[in-house]
């Protein structure tokens, strides 16, 4: 199984980016032409989201309507805001008496200690991003929720390295399943084939020689005291027929694409978040879906690193 492609190959999905080159944040949002059946999975102990009870399958609401993926920490989820009013201005939502009521889930990650720390997203960039959203492939690396994206940061900020945003999309069994994720992880990133160090934290702060965080762990390093600043965010989309217990069990299974691509994933100092979105009618097994996500998720994480760009003190994979 091999993926390239985007999340976008998957009818119906439209992705847009907002990104602030300035304050060095950003946000990126997902939307669905038809109302998407979602659910979503958490690891880690640092993560900050929204609309988690819209994906309960106990919940009257059927569907969502997107998903929010931003940067700015708490702030950023603001964001919403803008989506749904962009959304509600179209119509789009579920349908409550005289008027109708968007439902979108969100997640966000920490990147205030990347340019300006009073750049958050707002409202109104939200709006935007909804509005640019397309069908066409979307931007990779430092974009949109990947603008201020780091990551290999065992020993803070200092010597990290770019993270960013990314996507890919494969097939399994007649179904597209597509992924956009935003890596901000405090571990490395590497090749999901050959596992070999893709972008981490280095050896000095004007080094380029990869560590190896996950070993360094091993060898007695400590993730003590960190602020929880660090959290890989992600969509999985498919236009497989799933219910809303199916689409946790893609994510659950999605999930094990960070484990390929990250080392370490999912530790006390992240907010690791997956989100899948249900959005047509193909019949497809459960866990080939599930195995296709991991695949995508995984190509995913390292097209985002692969496609970042540098800032001074914080290089890119691709200066190494």
């Amino acid at each position: 199984m091999s993926a390239s492609g985007s999340i976008t190959d998957v009818p119906g999905i439209r992705v847009g980016h907002v990104t602030d080159h300035v304050g060095l944040t950003g946000c990126t949002v997902v939307l669905c032409d038809a109302p998407a059946v979602g659910g979503v999975t958490l690891r880690g102990w640092a993560n900050a989201v929204h609309g988690l009870e819209f994906l309960d399958p106990r919940h009257i609401v059927p569907g969502v309507d997107g998903a929010l993926l931003a940067g700015g920490s708490a702030y950023g989820l603001e964001a919403v805001w803008g989506v749904m009013r962009f959304l509600e201005g179209r119509g789009i939502g579920f349908r409550a008496g005289p008027t109708v009521v968007p439902h979108v889930a969100a997640a966000i990650l920490f990147d205030l200690n990347v340019g300006d720390m009073r750049a958050r997203p707002t409202r109104e960039m939200g709006y935007a991003a909804a509005a640019n959203a397309t069908p066409a492939a979307p931007g990779e690396g430092s974009v949109g929720a990947g603008t201020g994206a780091t990551v290999g940061k065992l020993h803070r900020i200092e010597r990290a390295m770019r993270g960013g945003i990314g996507s890919a999309s494969t097939r399994a069994e007649g179904a597209v399943v597509g992924a956009l994720v935003a890596v901000n992880a405090v571990g490395d990133v590497r090749d999901p084939d050959t596992g070999a160090l893709l972008a981490g934290a280095r050896d000095a702060p004007d080094g380029r020689r990869l560590i190896d965080t996950a070993r360094a762990l091993r060898s007695g390093a400590r993730l003590a005291g960190f602020a929880p600043e660090n959290t890989t965010i992600g969509v999985i989309a498919t236009d497989a027929r799933l219910s809303k217990a199916e689409t946790v069990k893609v994510a659950e299974l999605g999930m094990t694409g960070f484990a390929r691509a990250l080392s370490p994933p999912h530790t006390a100092v992240d907010g690791d978040t997956l989100f899948t979105l249900s959005v047509g009618d193909v019949r497809a097994d459960l866990t080939a879906l599930g195995l296709a996500a991991a695949e995508a998720v995984a190509r995913a994480i390292a097209r985002a690193v692969l496609a970042a760009t540098s800032l001074p003190g914080i290089p890119a994979a691709r200066d190494l």
